[in-house]
This record gives structure tokens, C-alpha cells and sequence, in this order.
């Protein structure tokens, strides 16, 4: 469960008694069989797409049409966040960078470290994403763990895990669906799932929405 736009390391024992006093009080709702961690985790994530606009999308359209913007994007994305007005700074600025997919590489994120996370850019953040098997496993083995994602790579394809910090974070710039020339940027944008700028999915034609596995 996440409600804030960013996760930082600071207060981290904090956080963690937090976490471990949040966890105590779910295992007794799934003791008494009144809802469990899955469904709250739903519920949560449930309520935060209905009052959050995720800013990721948006500026991934602009940059598939825009080949300039695309450029900014990639040496300077928070400038490019402040052209198409996506505020992502909560209570500090963090430093955006944005890393590009293609036909030889193909980018993941992860936060080994808790669970940095830009919730104004990519939306609610699964919770999958917190779970310490994602963090340490995409780390060491990431084609295993897109395979169980649904996401089978080309082994010709280099992919690169990219860890965020308290000051850093990454957002991945998906590959452009085929077939997508005549659509305009809406449209474009209601393509480009989460787990696309995270990196655990692609962009396909036609296709919306998030994958939990």
C-alpha cells in the first residue's frame, strides 16, 4: 500500500515500525477471516487510481510524437515533466531520469533498498513492486522474473535493471506500439500501462491496464 508520491529512505526504522504495526493488524483481519491482504492491497490501489492522475503516460505520448520533446526528455526529464506541467515533487524534488527502451535494450526499475517509487508519474504502486522477492530477485536473475510477468525477451536483447535512491528516481520511455501512426496523443496515452514504465510489461496496441501476477 502506498498514499505518498515518493518513498524516501529517511525515517526508514520509522517506516519500518510503521510497516511491521500495519502487517500486525492485517494478519489479524485474514485470522478472522474478515479480508485479506490481496483484497486490501486492491481496495487501496482501487481508491488511489480514482483520485490520482498518473503523469507517466501523458509524457510518454508527447515524447512518441514529438521526437524533440523525446530528446528532452532523456537529458533532462524533470524539465520535460515542468513543459507538460506533471508535478512530481511532494514535499522535495527528486532528480527524474528516464530510461529509453529498444529494439537491443530493454529497461526495468526496482528499489532494492525499500520501495522508492514515483506514485504521480506511474500511478499506485503494486504491491508486487514493495515485495522483497521483486526487489531481490529482478536484480540477479531480471529475465526469469519478466518471464513470469508474461514478458519473454529475445535473448539478443541487453536488459538493464536500474535501482532507485532517496534522490534518484527512473522512469522507463516504452517502445511505441506498431500499427499506432494515425492515433493521436489521448489515445496513445491509454496505452502506456504502469508496468510499462516500470518495465515489467510493453506497450501493445489495443491493450490497457496493469498485470498483477
Amino acid at each position: 500500500m502506498s498514499g505518498t508520491d515518493d518513498h524516501d529512505h529517511e525515517g526508514h526504522e520509522q517506516s519500518t515500525s510503521m510497516a511491521s504495526r500495519v502487517g500486525e493488524l492485517v494478519a489479524k483481519l485474514e485470522a478472522k477471516g474478515i479480508l485479506s491482504e490481496a483484497e486490501l492491497d486492491a481496495a487501496v490501489e482501487g481508491f488511489l487510481l480514482g483520485t490520482q492522475r498518473a503523469g507517466g503516460p501523458a509524457l510518454v505520448a508527447r515524447a512518441w510524437v514529438d521526437p524533440a520533446f523525446r530528446a528532452r526528455v532523456l537529458a533532462d526529464a524533470n524539465g520535460a515533466l515542468d513543459e507538460i506541467g506533471v508535478d512530481m515533487t511532494h514535499w522535495v524534488r527528486v532528480k527524474l531520469r528516464a530510461v529509453e527502451n529498444t529494439e537491443r535494450v530493454h529497461n526495468v526499475i526496482v528499489c532494492t533498498l525499500c520501495s522508492c517509487y514515483p506514485v504521480s508519474l506511474l500511478g499506485p504502486s503494486p504491491s508486487w513492486y514493495k515485495s522483497l522477492a521483486y526487489r531481490a530477485r529482478v536484480v540477479r536473475e531480471p529475465r526469469a522474473v519478466l518471464a513470469e510477468f508474461g514478458l519473454t525477451l529475445d535473448p539478443s536483447i541487453d536488459v538493464r535493471v536500474w535501482d532507485s535512491t532517496a534522490e534518484l528516481r527512473y522512469v522507463v520511455l516504452p517502445r511505441r506500439p506498431e500499427g499506432t501512426e494515425a492515433m493521436a496523443e489521448p489515445e496513445l496515452a491509454a496505452l502506456v500501462t504502469r508496468d510499462a514504465l516500470i518495465g515489467t510489461a510493453v506497450c501493445r496496441a489495443g491493450a490497457a491496464g496493469s498485470r498483477d501476477p
